[in-house]
Parts: structure tokens; sequence; C-alpha cells
């Protein structure tokens, strides 16, 4: 539609190949559907929808105060570009008064899977909501193009994919664009978003980028990846992504996006094109050159290589172990890194792998069968019920496990009677607050890097759910340790002391009885243990060096770091 030189076509095609496809897990080639808005005018009705009725109530969601017609006033092509314009007037429409108006479009054009780019301008200015994003066809909403014939299922769980969305972030500086993800999982002020800064987006052209496929969802800028949404477990309530969806264009006005200035006139988002990729052509060729090796190994982890050619451009690999079963795409001739986690250490597994086109047609020397064996990893673990803040029906599990020099935490929350469940890791000191990462039901993990051997770290989680929180009490874990470890409280133990560094005997100063000690080595041996003549121990038989001691009183517990002299 512009007039751009062969050269540069060439040069944007190298670019768009060299950092588009490759970020992306599956590359969709074949244009299905565009507009690239070349006849002045109105819109093309054959391609678009006027979305105009509003919801139940008088107002559109999210308290914002718009009309939305279909009016040349408000959408128009011009100049090779289609123009969506906020404007602030009275105007009456289905009996409800409102002093802005705005178009919101909906195509007439509904896809699974497959890349979505549109080369836009688009407003900044306090209390505008420009959005490009995406609603299952199926969607059950009164005035959308799709309702009548389709109209099913309610939001979320039709699924909602957020291409771009300015305004409605507090906090973030002008010109920061989002992405984001709602599902019947996370609906709302959703926790599946992403976002980035981008140079002037109301002066300059932007390509605002959606890549879907069976696998993730990406979205990018100027065709660089800044978020995925691929959730481990793909259910109806996290992956309504196995449907149609049709876009959606629009300016809101107010809402989440603030206070409208009393000088605000007008604005417009301005659409050079819109183009939905697929691939289409029918493929019989399978992929050729199929190879897979066991990458780098931790306690809890293995990693898998993988890579294949295929000339369709993309490789699904499916790999199997211990009764599950799940696929991953990457662009072929591209090696494919996997890292399988949450796994026992010191424990061997089977991994069985196949290779296949996007058609399904397999790789002739399928499957390949892999050995891995996880190296030997400090853990301990416990189930409690214990809260510093709400409480639990049933508990919750936990696990601190040493990998080199991290420490991954992972609980499980054993209550059944808590939904919509999201955990936060809280350090005790200083307070420190970090998202926990979904492994499955409600198990969720998280990494802490850079610990020292033989330090005590204090960790407890806060799970979230509908209605309320719980959290759980502080654990404290000393790093290399199997195991050692205990609820961090202020308690008469605290206060017990010796001398450190030890030569051949601990002398404990204590106001209360001591039951039992242990001590370990770094490798979680006890190497000694003694229940009477507590508070003095002999020691002269170890050998210098960094220990742990655990010394009990009743129900209570603690752990220190000793060294020998």
């Amino acid at each position: 539609m512009k007039n751009t030189t062969p050269y540069k076509l060439l040069l944007s095609f190298f670019l768009f190949c060299q950092f588009g496809f490759a970020q992306v897990d599956v590359v969709y080639n074949n244009l299905v559907w565009s507009d690239e808005f070349n006849s002045s005018g109105s819109i093309d009705s054959n391609k678009w929808h006027h979305q105009t009725q509003i919801p139940a109530g008088g107002s559109w969601f999210n308290n914002e105060v718009q009309h939305y017609t279909n009016r040349l006033a408000n959408s128009f092509v011009d100049a090779g570009a289609l123009n969506i314009v906020a404007k602030r007037e009275n105007f009456t429409d289905q009996n409800v008064t409102k002093q802005f108006t705005s178009a919101r479009l909906n195509s007439k054009f509904a896809f699974k899977y497959g890349r979505v780019d549109i080369r836009a301008k688009v407003p900044n200015g306090q209390g505008t909501w420009p959005a490009l994003w995406l609603l299952g066809k199926n969607i059950n909403e009164d005035g959308g193009f799709f309702d009548s014939n389709f109209g099913t299922t309610s939001w979320p769980a039709c699924g909602e994919i957020d291409i771009m969305e300015h305004g409605i972030f507090p906090g973030q500086p002008l010109n920061y664009i989002g992405a984001a993800i709602h599902t019947p999982s996370s609906s709302g002020n959703t926790i599946n978003k992403g976002g980035i800064q981008a140079s002037d987006i109301s002066q300059n052209y932007h390509i605002y980028s959606m890549n879907w496929s069976p696998n993730q969802i990406s979205f990018l800028l100027d065709n660089v990846v800044f978020y995925t949404y691929n959730p481990t477990i793909k259910n109806s309530s996290t992956w309504p992504f196995d449907a149609d969806q049709y876009l959606i264009f629009n300016i809101a006005m107010g809402g989440f996006a603030g206070t409208i200035p009393a000088n605000f006139n007008q604005t417009s988002m301005i659409i050079d094109y819109v183009r939905v990729y697929q691939n289409t052509a029918t493929d019989t060729q399978a992929p050729t050159n199929f190879v897979a090796s066991i990458g780098s190994i931790t306690g809890s982890s293995i990693e898998l290589l993988m890579n294949a050619n295929d000339n369709s451009g993309t490789i699904a690999y499916t790999i199997s172990y211990n009764g599950e079963s799940f696929t991953v795409y990457n662009p072929s001739g591209n090696q494919k890194s996997v890292i399988i986690p949450n796994l026992l250490s010191n424990t061997n597994y089977v991994f069985t792998i196949t290779a296949s086109d996007m058609v399904g047609n397999p790789v002739a020397n399928n499957p390949i069968i892999l050995n891995a064996t996880t190296s030997f990893s400090p853990q301990c673990s416990g189930t409690s019920n214990l809260a510093q803040i709400g409480s639990f029906s049933s508990g919750y599990n936990y696990i601190f496990q040493t990998n080199g020099t991290d420490v991954k935490i992972t609980y499980n929350l054993l209550d059944t009677d808590k939904v919509g469940v999201v955990a936060f890791l809280w350090r005790q000191s200083p307070f420190t607050e970090y998202q926990m990462t979904n492994v499955s039901g409600n198990s969720f993990t998280h990494t802490i890097t850079n610990q020292t051997i033989g330090s005590t770290i204090n960790y407890g989680v806060k799970f979230a759910y509908s209605g309320g929180m719980s959290v759980t009490n502080y654990y404290s874990y000393v790093v290399g340790s199997a195991c050692a470890m205990g609820v961090s409280a202020f308690t008469e133990l605290n206060q017990l002391t010796f001398s450190n560094p030890i030569g051949d005997v601990i002398e404990i100063n204590s106001t209360i009885s001591i039951d039992n000690v242990e001590i370990y080595n770094l490798l979680g041996t006890i190497v000694v243990k003694q229940e009477s003549n507590t508070k003095r121990i002999d020691v002269s038989d170890l050998q210098s060096g960094v220990y742990l001691i655990s010394l009990y009183s009743g129900e209570e517990k603690i752990v220190k770091k000793i060294i020998i002299k």
C-alpha cells in the first residue's frame, strides 16, 4: 500500500525472518486474510462489522464512557489507512446520552492458529484506551458479529487475546504497551501479561503482532517477542484457545484509562494494514535428520536437545516419560532445548521422543529413546498446616532443594476448598515477595539463585485464592543440607549460645533442656547424634570444616552453622 522500494521490501523480509520467525515456535507463511485499507471512504463491510449495541445497564464494561457508532465521523479509510476516531461530543443512542463517541470494529473473519501483524499509530493521550485484540468466536455478547449464530459461551471462558493496549497501566511510563491473556484461570486483572516500552506510538508506526500455535501464544513489537503465554497444563481453564477467534479494533474512553482531560477534543488510531498468516499448503514430505541428545543435568532437571529439518518450516517434538506426554514446536533446522523440571534427585529417567511436521508426517527414525540420571541434590521436605496469616484446612507440603548454589523451593497446597489459587514466596528478612510458577494443580515453585552453602534462609508462602489468602509459617533451611530445617520462630532455643568456631567440644549455654542434638556434614549425613548430656558435645573425631547442628527441645527445633577448627 505504501510506496516501498524492492530493496526495502527485501531488507524488511530478511529482518523479519531473522528477528521475528526465529523467536516463535511455529512459522506461518501463507497470507489468508488482510485489509490494506486502499479504498477511501467507509470501511469494507464485507470484512468489518460495527459493534454498537450497549451492554445491559447502559454502559460499556470497565466504567468506559463512550458510545461506539457506525458513523464515518468515528471510522473511515483515508490515504491508505483506517482511522478510528474518538471524539468529545454529545451523542444519544439507544436512549442513552454520552459525552464521547468512538468505534469498535469486529472482523467478519475468524481463525484458529496463525500470526497477526498490524501496522499502526496508536493514541497515547490521558484517558484514552486504544486496543488491538481478539475474542473467541463463541462469545455470548449481544451486538457482536458472531453472537447470533455462535454465541454460546460467556467471557472469559471464550478466551481473550490482547495484542496491544495502552493507557491502563498505572506506574508505567508513556508509550508502554501491554499484551495479555484472559481465561477462566486468570481474568480481569490477569497475571498472564507482558509489556514493553516503545518509541512514541502516536507519531511512529509500529508492527504489533501475535503468533498463536497449538503450544503457545507469543506477542511481538516490531518483530521482536516480548511476552509468551505457554501454561504447563492446558485445559479449558488455562487454554480456551483451540477454537476460532476474531479481531477487534477500538478506542475506549475513561474507565481504567483514567480521567479524560478537560481540553480533550479528539484522537485517532491509524492502521496501515492488518494481515493474518497460516500454513495452508498440503504437506506430504516428512521431516529428516532427526537427532536428540541429553544436555545439562541438575538434581531436579534434565535438558533434552532436539533438531530436525522439514520443508514446512516447523517441527513438532513429542516427549513422553513417566506416563506423561507433551508436544513442543520449533523452527526447522534450529536446535530445541527443553528442560524437564521437578524431577527426583539421583534418579534415572527414560525419555521417548518423536518428531513430525505440523500435519503429522512422522520422521523415519522415530522414536529416539534417551536415558539420563539426575545428580544428587540435597533437599529437605515436610508437611504442615501451620499458618501465620489465615488458616489451612488440610495444610501444605514443602520442599527445599539445593542445586549448586541455587535453592529450588516448592510448595503444594493440600486444601481442596480453595479455588483460583496463586502463590507468592515470602522472604522473611529483608521482606521480599516473589511470584511462584505453577507446576500443576496447586503446586508452585520458585528458585532463588547465588546462595552460600551452609547459610540459613527463611521463606514462607502466601497462597491467594478466591475470597482470601493464607500464609504458611516461615521455614528455615540450611543451604546444601539434606536435611536440616525447621520453623523459624522466636523461641527459647534462639537464645542458646556457644563458642564458634569450635575446638574439640561444643559447650552450650541454655536455660532450657535440650532433648537431642544432631550434627550433619554438608552432604546431609548425620555424623554426630547425642540424646544425653546434650549441652556438652564431643566433636574431637570430626575433621575441620563447616557443619550443621540441629538442636531439639520438645516440639521445637533450631539449626545453626558451626565451624570446627
